[in-house]
């Protein structure tokens, strides 16, 4: 297997968003900032968690040209390049190149795309045409395309093809993906520790927006084999990490982060801010992390 680049945690990062609802290049900086002194070495820019869906083609290539500036080589950086047109895809992950990103993470086709394996192929041959290590996104319950052992195998025949990140939440399906051998990158939160005993290369983590000095600490633990100590640190990790898995993720990500030091603002309507009735149920499920995260 060639060396895998993207190991450990790499941060789903939040897009921040002023007041009038615009992409905050300057609050952004500040949070890659913090993060890197928290310990983080890879970020995904225009992530699920950043709002890739509700960003325009220009802000997203915007927020990556920009955000690659500010790290500088200092981490390693996977840029989102989801759109429904194949020649989009290909272009906003050319664009990510001459950016200096590592990576592209994909969607596989959605919104009445094709969802047999013969199609999902084609689909990432032609995205390969951007010139970038291409990481799948298994998300079926979102797009309806599943990415199963027997497909990955497929996949992995394209040369730029180089790992799919599971969000299935489906520990049984993502180990059974793990057993092809093939790198696997963990994207559900709750599986975090599973993921990792059971082999998972890397993960991109989007709950690490509001604790990432925590959940670096658990990934050392866990790549260095220290299950007792990762076990523990879990014990404060996942009561949050299970809490936002349940709904209202990236409004809970964002309430988090305002609550832990790491705020980026409101999220993008259609979004809204995470409902008062639910804002401390989600203070409860942080626990220790609000005064660890500053403490650290």
């Amino acid at each position: 297997m060639k060396n895998f680049p993207f190991t450990g945690i790499n941060l789903a990062i939040s897009t921040p968003f002023d007041r009038d609802g615009k992409p905050d290049h300057g609050r952004l900086e500040q949070l890659i900032e913090k993060y890197i002194a928290a310990g983080i070495r890879g970020f995904v820019l225009s992530s699920g968690t950043g709002m890739h869906v509700y960003l325009s083609p220009q802000e997203s290539k915007e927020l990556v040209a920009f955000g690659a500036k500010v790290i500088n080589g200092r981490a390693r950086i996977i840029a989102q390049t989801s759109a429904l047109l194949v020649d989009d895809v290909v272009e906003r992950t050319r664009h990510a190149a001459e950016c200096g990103a590592d990576g592209v993470m994909v969607l596989p086709p959605f919104f009445e795309g094709p969802t047999d394996d013969d199609g999902v192929f084609e689909f990432y041959a032609a995205v390969a045409r951007g010139g970038l290590p291409i990481i799948g996104y298994n998300v079926p319950q979102a797009v309806g395309v599943e990415i199963t052992p027997s497909l990955l195998r497929r996949l992995c025949e394209i040369p730029e093809f180089l790992a799919v990140k599971d969000s299935s939440g489906d520990l049984a399906r993502q180990a059974a993906l793990i057993r092809t051998g093939l790198p696997m990158m963990n994207g559900a939160d709750p599986l975090v520790p599973y993921a990792m005993y059971a082999g998972v290369q890397g993960l991109i983590w989007g709950g690490a927006n509001f604790a990432p000095k925590t959940c670096t600490q658990l990934v050392s633990a866990a790549q260095e084999h220290r299950w007792d100590d990762a076990r523990e640190i879990w014990r404060l990790l996942e009561p949050a990490m299970s809490l936002i898995w349940q709904g209202d993720y990236v409004q809970s990500v964002y309430a988090a982060a305002e609550m832990t030091g790491y705020g980026a603002g409101n999220p993008r309507r259609p979004l809204s801010r995470l409902a008062a009735s639910k804002i401390d149920t989600l203070r409860s499920a942080l626990g220790e992390l609000v005064e660890r995260e500053g403490a650290i």
